[in-house]
């Protein structure tokens, strides 16, 4: 079943083009990622998505009684501002408390209900976020790089979480990571986004793409290219979303040479 439909969506900041022609979908209890560097407009297209930002040509399409939750990257909250967990999650309304206790529990956060959001270490922030996200029961979770800033078991944790949480509640995914060994062991598809897609389709597909060797490299240990390749300054070779990439060769030699 699909539950969202993005078809030919462009953004523009002003005059400024973030994203151009951009299609996609998510069918329900999936994981897909996107990938790209800096400035692709990867948290414009979440943000599009959840309506923060009105496109300006394209459609979106959302399953009828589609449910969002969304982790963004950071939550800036002052220092000395007295917030507890608790009441975060009770913003800016009331959550149900059947809701608002099995969120808690899916993120093993209920110890740190009455704690204050300022003395949070970074991971558990981020479940803390995830469970606000998870208050509404969504059909589907966007999460943007919402391991950024921990370290690696810190990260490898909160990935095992939201498979965990996909596989027991049937929701789908739709998460940004610049982790590329994460992202090539845990999707289902990959979104390779450079202010439109080059190229989409099952991990082992795309990491043999020229397209994504282009943008990733080789030996960056999932650390992304800081330049922009030749076919990302025309759209006139943009691959289509439903574009695949054939795989040549064994999955675990291509991740070698791509460094993951």
């Amino acid at each position: 079943m699909t539950l969202l439909s993005v078809d030919h969506l462009c953004v523009r900041y002003g005059a400024h083009e973030v994203l151009h022609d951009v299609s996609l979908s998510v069918e329900r209890g999936e994981i897909v990622t996107i990938v790209g560097p800096n400035g692709s407009g990867k948290t414009t297209l979440l943000r599009a998505i959840v309506g923060a930002v009105a496109p300006y040509a394209g459609t979106l399409t959302r399953a009828a009684h589609l449910r969002l939750g969304y982790v963004p990257q950071r939550l800036h909250i002052a220092p000395t501002l007295p917030l507890t967990v608790e009441r975060f999650l009770n913003l800016p309304k009331s959550a149900p408390k059947p809701q608002l206790q099995e969120a808690l529990v899916r993120t093993k956060t209920t110890a740190l209900a009455k704690s204050q959001i300022s003395d949070l270490s970074g991971g558990q922030l981020q479940r803390v976020l995830l469970a606000r996200a998870l208050i509404v029961q969504p059909n589907i979770l966007l999460l943007d790089e919402p391991t950024a800033g921990l370290d690696q078991p810190g990260a490898a944790e909160f990935y095992q979480l939201i498979d965990t949480l996909r596989r027991d509640t049937g929701c789908a995914v739709l998460m940004i990571s610049h982790e590329l060994h994460v992202v090539m062991a845990a999707s289902d598809r990959v979104i390779c986004l450079n202010g439109h897609v080059c190229c989409h389709g099952t991990p082992e597909h795309v990491s043999s793409a020229p397209e994504y060797r282009a943008l990733f490299g080789t030996g960056t240990q999932g650390a992304l290219a800081l330049y922009r390749h030749e076919h990302d300054h025309s759209h006139s070779h943009t691959h289509s979303p439903h574009d695949h990439h054939h795989a040549h060769g064994h999955p675990i030699a291509q991740k070698e040479e791509a460094g993951l």
